[in-house]
């Protein structure tokens, strides 16, 4: 039997599909639907390891726990991760596929995958009563339509209701919304069977003529205004999400002069260019004794209390960038300074003396060598396997009250530390990873979501505080044990938000269905 589809469609990125998705997927389970995420083509530099050590969209993954069903690679079987303006690189089915120009991908790849698209559906909705597929970006973009293979084509093969949501918080919601419809051929917009207006501020009592006259001029009906939701904390997946996140001048602001033992303890996450899994610091962040701050200039190192080097998927091209902005010196200084530097996966690379890249991984198959940061005694070496693996872990320093964590590695390469030197930890599977410096206050590891574990990110912000002289945490937050509570959470205010009644309709009532 195959399953029934609704789309969530958008009039542009980000303005909330990711989320939605995930919030329909919960009342739909919550309902007894056994329902599952997809999300045909993903461009996204946060991922994430399903339980079989594929790589796949992060918001895919949190889309199946909020489906509550596991994360597969079949619900994002292409994931393109930009590596500059024109490049990237292609994951599908969870391995790495090829590097490609974005003309190449568009005008000949593309089709090439579609296939392997379709059979990844396919054998979802054959175990899956209602299959929930996510498009990208805007299904009005006129100038790839050809060669799409995750908006209307999607929905076409999979024969899906498509909902189109627009994001008023950014302005113009109505001529998104209306243009977008202008732009779709006529069997593209047969497929619409509703829209809705997404993060709402203020009275809903003045937007209704405006929705009113939408419904009229579109023929569609609005199945819901849906008000903004303030700390929802959950992953996001795009880039401009990044653009959200809090600089040292909004995040540090009025600190620079609190000496007190109990302020917030000021950590700075360098912005690289090409950073990725930036969610893997969401949990420190939503700390009430961390101030957080995503750092792009040297002279802003300075108001840290403790800096992290996070992933990149260019390690090399942002070590060069670190060198070339004088952010190098400032980590140096840090270091000189006696505080804690830490660096996650690619940034772990570069607290090293050396990064090599002998079959140009990164650089389209030329090689190339590059000084490293020379605060580790690591060098690396990149390889062409890439490693994708949940692990569990132990920080092998026993003066961690905590040393139990765990995770998931995405990296390509090895790292060698000369003979005698501590590893940071041991990980099942995978043995030593990371190391540490001989004074502790340097350390790396090339495990994401390492601060996601709660009673983990507890202790090593116990230990983080001592050691700059600050008292205990008065409070701490759950973000583990919260995390099914927010995905209940958005799926409420989307009961409260949307009219789940012509939505139901759509996708028709259960089957029964069982995998």
């Amino acid at each position: 039997m195959t399953a029934r589809a609704l789309m969530i469609l958008g009039t542009a990125s980000h303005v909330g599909k990711s989320v939605l998705t995930a919030g329909l997927g919960r009342i739909l389970a919550d309902e007894g639907y056994r329902v599952a995420p997809f999300k045909a083509q993903n461009m996204s530099l946060n991922s994430a390891a399903t339980p079989d050590g594929r790589e796949i969209g992060r918001a895919q993954a949190l889309q199946a726990e909020a489906c509550r069903v596991p994360a597969r690679a079949e619900m994002n079987p292409v994931l393109i991760k930009p590596s500059s303006d024109t490049g990237a690189q292609i994951v599908l089915l969870g391995r790495v596929w090829g590097q490609v120009t974005a003309a190449d991908y568009h005008n000949h790849r593309v089709e090439e995958l579609f296939p392997a698209v379709l059979e990844s559906y396919h054998k979802l909705a054959s175990e899956y009563e209602v299959m929930l597929l996510e498009g990208a970006g805007s299904p009005a973009e006129i100038n790839l339509r050809e060669h799409d293979i995750v908006n209307m084509r999607m929905a076409r093969a999979a024969n899906a209701a498509c909902l189109l949501v627009g994001d008023i918080d950014r302005g113009g919601v109505f001529a998104s919304l209306l243009g977008t419809l202008e732009l779709l051929e006529p069997w593209e917009r047969a497929l619409i069977r509703g829209f809705a207006i997404n993060k709402f501020r203020g009275d809903e009592s003045l937007l209704r003529p405006g929705v009113e006259m939408m419904e009229r001029r579109l023929g569609l009906p609005c199945v819901g205004v849906i008000p903004f939701l303030h700390n929802l904390g959950l992953d996001e997946e795009d880039g401009v999400a990044i653009e959200d996140r809090r600089s040292a001048g909004r995040a540090w602001t009025g600190l620079g002069g609190d000496a007190s033992p109990e302020r917030p303890l000021r950590i700075g996450v360098i912005a690289l260019p090409h950073m990725s899994n930036f969610t893997d610091f969401d949990a420190l962040a939503a700390e009430p004794s961390v101030a957080l701050a995503y750092l792009e200039r040297a002279q802003e190192l300075s108001g840290a209390d403790l800096l992290i080097l996070p992933g990149s998927k260019q390690t090399v091209d942002d070590l060069e960038w670190l060198h070339r902005t004088g952010i190098t010196t400032s980590l140096r200084a840090h270091h000189a300074r006696k505080a804690v530097l830490i660096g996650v996966c690619g940034g772990f690379q570069m607290l090293g003396t050396r990064i090599e890249d002998p079959h140009g991984v990164e650089n389209d198959g030329q090689p190339r060598t590059r000084e490293g940061l020379g605060l580790l005694p690591a060098v690396t070496i990149l390889h062409t396997e890439k490693i994708t693996r949940p692990v569990t872990g132990r920080v092998l320093d026993r003066a961690w009250k905590q040393t139990a964590f765990r995770g998931y590695e995405i990296h390509v390469g090895e790292t060698i530390l000369p003979d005698g030197w501590a590893p940071f930890a041991e990980l099942t599977p995978g043995g030593a990873d990371g190391a540490t410096s001989a004074d502790g206050l340097v350390f790396g590891t090339y495990v994401h979501g390492i601060f996601d574990d709660d009673a983990f990110r507890h202790a090593f912000l116990d230990a983080a505080r001592a050691a700059c002289e600050l008292s205990p945490a008065r409070d701490k937050v759950c973000v583990t044990a919260e995390r099914d509570q927010r995905l209940d959470r958005l799926a409420e205010h989307l009961r409260r938000s949307l009219d789940m009644g012509p939505i139901r309709g759509w996708i028709g009532p259960r089957t029964g269905l069982r995998a």
